[in-house]
């Protein structure tokens, strides 16, 4: 038997109650109550080894029952009744599958040199040295990432006892987790930390004797599972049934009933996932779908589809990636077309899909892309502030396409900025379907060239090349409704009834039979030279004292005086990515100390202290109408926030190049 099972049978036979320390103070409270102010100080009162009257009372809330804790807080400041507890679970209670094991400390060893029993510094609560996502990369994101998609059918078992149709949740109860798509994403709601051991004895109510052994019990690494209680309003004794009793026994149900083979093949998937993304870093490949992929999704759902044609790649272009067979798409312009539900639109999904990684059975989890891609589209009436986007757009009527604003930019110009911004931010892959764009931004075929003799746009086809070529930028485009688009294409697919065909060849037979040639246009200038200033770059709503920060599930986020609308952000997959996009303005505006923004040293200074701490130092509890849990973002969609800010002061720096 385990040591820790060991401690827990050896509790019970003592008589100790579920967190004790913590029924004791819920015990003292009226029984009506609606403030749990004393649980969230969490009274302690320490005594000495020889039965001494008590210390001055201190506060400490985190609860133990046995080795695992429960820190409890304020969600927000009118929430008293719905606290967010964070359970942590010892690392070595999850690790007992050898395989896993041995993963995950190989990766924990070369990452930080610390051992996970003994680590060799300490810190405090709220301090952890390592973060969601960075201690063992990919190894601890997906373990964590599997953890709380299983601990979570716990919490709806207990969930299902306690619901009453007749009643609501504030009087029933519930216990809340974050929403998991089939994406793996660092989330606030499951991670490993550094957590403090419990290092008293529980004495009678909230009395406790510290080990007085001499054995230094420093933090130790721990999977932390966030969560929320709604607390039956008036109803104590379930109160402390729910907190004392249910989710503690459930805790260690989930602890003792551990799939730990199927953790050892999301480890094992992770690995391959990472593996595959670290050699397309250094190949002339931007994507890669494996054979055997399901691609198609079950309607209305994110769940592959029953019954649906498995991928398989065409025999031009399979390779071979650690061990896994598909078909690779290289670093140039590429055409997806065919006829209409051909499964054209579901193939460039699943290449934007392959941003993150995805957990096993998704049918997409060996789809890798790379992870700068972004998917580009129309975006009627969004802002645009100082963006140069001369090389699709030549001139207007009013004003500088090298420097281009508009609270309200059309199709083609809102497409043409979306581009420029995505490359500015990074990107290496454009996705672009037919059925999103504007159609005068994409393409003009001959007849109409001959025609429109002064036209101010250059569609994108006629750039496409030149982003290849002299940017590194590479394209997958979707289309079906113009022979315009094969001539911009290095590749061309052809997709019928879910099955894919390299039609290469025959689309340069036709483009020659109708005597069609590549357009070429003036070579571009690509680039953005914008100055950000502290002028409008607030939480602070003008003329109020306070902060506002919301976040609307109907795709606007509202921060001060600004409204930015985020619908048209396509790579953002989850509402707790929308969440923590909210706080990480917050805190580059609230962090700002100069007149002149440095946004990229600020961008790199805030993902470097989400490494070191995890995703969690973002939040505020004083937001009341933001939601509890965070996922992380990419820096593409952090960027194509702030782009559509509305109210910052954005210039664009004097000498720019001439016409």
């Amino acid at each position: 038997m385990p040591e820790w099972e060991e401690r827990i049978t050896a509790a019970e036979q003592k008589g100790e109650t579920n967190l004790k320390r913590l029924k004791k103070i819920l015990l003292d409270m009226d029984a009506d109550t609606a403030s749990y102010g004393e649980m969230y100080r969490g009274r302690i009162i320490i005594r000495g080894s020889d039965g001494s009257r008590p210390s001055l009372p201190e506060e400490e809330p985190i609860y133990y029952q046995n080795d695992i804790g429960y820190e409890i807080t304020v969600s927000h400041r009118m929430a008293k009744d719905k606290p967010t507890i964070t359970v942590m679970i010892p690392r070595h209670m999850i690790f007992s599958g050898k395989e896993a094991d041995d993963t995950c400390r190989e990766a924990m060893d070369k990452k930080s040199g610390i051992c996970q029993e003994t680590p060799q510094e300490s810190v405090g609560w709220g301090e952890p040295l390592h973060a969601a996502g960075k201690i063992t990369g990919k190894c601890d994101a997906a373990a964590a990432d599997f953890c709380l998609r299983k601990f979570k059918e716990y919490m709806e078992e207990l969930n299902a006892e306690l619901y009453n149709k007749n009643r609501s949740e504030k009087e029933n109860g519930k216990y809340c987790l974050c929403d998991c798509g089939s994406e793996v994403l660092v989330r606030n709601a499951a991670y490993f930390a550094l957590c403090p051991q419990k290092d008293y004895e529980n004495g009678s109510g909230a009395a406790v004797y510290p080990y007085n052994d001499g054995i230094p019990r420093l933090p130790r690494m721990c999977l932390c599972l966030k969560l929320q209680v709604q607390l039956p309003k008036g109803r104590l004794r379930k109160t402390i049934q729910m907190l004392c009793k249910d989710l503690p026994d459930a805790v260690e149900r989930f602890v003792a009933e551990l799939d730990h083979d199927g953790l050892n093949r999301a480890l094992g998937l992770a690995k391959k996932q990472a593996a595959i993304r670290a050699w397309l870093k250094q190949s002339q490949y931007i994507a890669f779908i494996a054979d055997g992929s399901v691609l198609p999704r079950q309607g209305g759902t994110d769940l592959p589809m029953p019954g649906a044609v498995p991928f398989r790649s065409t025999p031009q272009d399979a390779v071979e990636i650690c061990g896994v067979r598909g078909m690779g798409i290289k670093r140039e312009v590429t055409v997806i077309t065919g006829g209409g539900y051909s499964g054209k639109s579901t193939l460039l999904n699943a290449i934007a899909s392959g941003i993150y990684d995805h957990i096993p059975g998704d049918g997409r989890e060996l789809c890798i892309t790379d992870e700068t891609a972004v998917t580009i589209s129309a975006e009627d009436g969004r802002s645009v502030r100082h963006i140069n986007i001369s090389p699709f757009i030549r001139w207007m009527q009013d004003g500088d396409t090298r420097d281009f604003s508009t609270e309200h930019a059309s199709g083609s110009t809102s497409q043409a900025a979306n581009v420029m911004e995505a490359v500015d931010g990074g990107a290496k892959l454009l996705l672009i379907d037919e059925d999103r764009s504007a159609a005068n931004f994409m393409i003009r075929d001959r007849m109409m060239k001959e025609l429109i003799a002064k036209e101010p746009i250059i569609p994108f086809t006629d750039r496409a090349g030149e982003l290849a070529r002299e940017l590194g930028v590479s394209t997958i485009l979707v289309i079906g409704g113009s022979g315009e688009y094969l001539l911009a294409a290095d590749k061309v697919f052809l997709m019928e009834d879910y099955m894919i065909r390299n039609v290469t060849e025959e689309s340069k037979r036709i483009c020659r039979k109708y005597e069609m040639e590549a357009p070429r246009s003036p070579k571009a200038w690509w680039g953005q030279d914008r100055v950000w200033y502290e002028e409008g770059f607030t939480p602070y709503p003008e003329g109020k004292g306070s902060e506002e920060l919301m976040v609307s599930d109907m795709g606007f986020l509202v921060i001060g005086d600004e409204k930015i609308d985020v619908r048209g952000m396509h790579d953002i997959v989850s509402p707790c990515q929308r969440n923590a996009l909210g706080f990480m303005l917050r805190y580059l505006e609230v962090r700002n100390d100069s007149r002149e923004i440095d946004l990229q040293g600020r961008l790199e200074e805030l993902y470097e202290r989400i490494a070191e701490e995890g995703l969690d130092f973002l939040y505020s509890s004083f937001f009341t109408t933001c939601d509890r849990f965070l996922a992380l973002p990419r820096r593409q969609e952090l960027l194509a926030l702030l782009n559509r800010m509305r109210r910052v002061h954005v210039e664009t720096r004097l000498g720019l190049p001439s016409r």
